[in-house]
């Protein structure tokens, strides 16, 4: 099944339960969760506090992307009874595979995240452990960047890896997926869609997840 996860980074954090509760009745099925602290990324965001502010405003399961250094240290902080799952990047994790149980001990499901220059091979050994790989399609830690064309390459290859494999991990993408794109992202491989600035950027957020949705499982 496909899902698409708003970004409530390109939300209004003056009215942030409110934007998400529009979302979801907008038929958004994750609520996408962007972790920055300023050294792994060039950018601050939020941390768990507003995560768990957010409980029980919303029906939705979190989908929590952390884009930390050290992530073993925080990710008990960011386990509620709505995180579907956390994801931590290959390139900030020094044992992944003690990382990505970490996560499941908590009954969470983990998740591994690429930056646009890494390579797929860098997962060879931990794709039966995963629930999800994320491929980044922008350089992480600004919202609102443009798609990086070979990302879809890059998609089509880790699906035919999963196929070749017969795993069963989810694939998301992340960064400047809208209405152009997501057609053709979808039919690469991609199951799990975030979009930011291509629902929170729009002020009917019925018409923008409704579109979204639809050319997604065209």
């Amino acid at each position: 099944m496909k899902r698409l996860a708003p970004s409530i980074l390109s939300a209004d954090f003056s009215k942030l339960g409110q934007e998400v509760s529009e979302v979801e009745k907008a038929g958004a099925d994750l609520v996408h969760i962007d972790v920055m602290d300023g050294a792994f990324v060039p950018n601050i965001t939020i941390g768990p506090l507003v995560e768990k502010s957010l409980v029980g405003k919303t029906s939705l399961p979190f989908d929590v992307h952390l884009m930390i250094e050290n992530p073993d240290r925080y990710i008990e902080d960011f386990v509620t009874e709505q995180t579907e799952f956390i994801c931590v990047h290959e390139e900030a994790c020094t044992h992944l595979n003690r990382t990505v149980q970490l996560i499941r001990s908590f009954g969470v499901r983990p998740a591994v995240a690429l930056n646009p220059a890494t390579s797929l091979t860098v997962l060879d050994y931990i794709l039966e452990d995963v629930d999800m790989v994320l491929i980044m399609s922008v350089n992480p830690g600004f919202g609102g960047q443009k798609f990086i064309p070979q990302t879809m390459a890059k998609i089509k290859l880790l699906d035919g890896i999963r196929r070749n494999r017969e795993l069963d991990f989810e694939i998301e993408i992340d960064g400047g997926v809208g209405a152009s794109n997501i057609a053709e992202i979808s039919e690469a491989g991609c199951d799990i869609f975030v979009a930011g600035s291509a629902v929170f950027g729009r002020e009917d957020r019925v018409a923008a997840v409704s579109e979204l949705k639809e050319l997604m499982n065209v």
